[in-house]
């Protein structure tokens, strides 16, 4: 069953989704870009450099259900090569300079970008799937992790 909402587009959404409050999508992930609980604020999402916490020492929301999995590396290349190739195009039509110079610019930068920026994008890709309800963070959704079959179930 499905619920109508008078939207500009029209949008048919389920009803399960209407009953729940509604989780600003930019606030969260720009929290989670920050290292900031997406529900207080207040408290941090990792513990180390890229280990989500299980859950926020403030006000208790639980984040172990994130599954960022590969895509915060995915998207950190791709801003990362966004920002490098156009750079290291200009440098090289403008100054034209030696390779080994190209070497000693573009590599250290690669890198300490590709470090800068990977935390952000994965606290980001939490605090998104915080807000949407995504895998565990719907509190009242099934279990999305498949059941363990059996000790008999696994011998035959």
């Amino acid at each position: 069953m499905t619920v109508r909402y008078d939207l500009k587009d029209d949008v048919d959404i389920p009803e399960i989704y209407a009953e729940k409050p509604r989780r600003p999508v930019m606030p969260a992930m720009f929290r989670g870009a920050i290292n900031k609980c997406m529900n207080c604020g207040r408290g941090k999402i990792f513990d180390g450099f890229l280990t989500v916490r299980h859950a926020c020492s403030e006000c208790g929301e639980e984040f172990h259900h994130h599954r960022a999995d590969d895509a915060p590396p995915y998207f950190t290349i791709t801003i990362v090569g966004h920002i490098i190739i156009p750079a290291l195009l200009i440098v090289e039509v403008l100054w034209r300079p030696a390779i080994w110079i190209h070497m000693s610019i573009w590599v250290p930068l690669t890198i300490i970008l590709s470090l800068g920026l990977m935390r952000p994008v994965k606290g980001a890709l939490v605090g998104l799937q915080w807000a949407l309800y995504m895998h565990g963070f719907d509190p009242d959704a099934e279990d999305d992790f498949p059941l363990a079959p059996s000790p008999s179930e696994r011998i035959s």
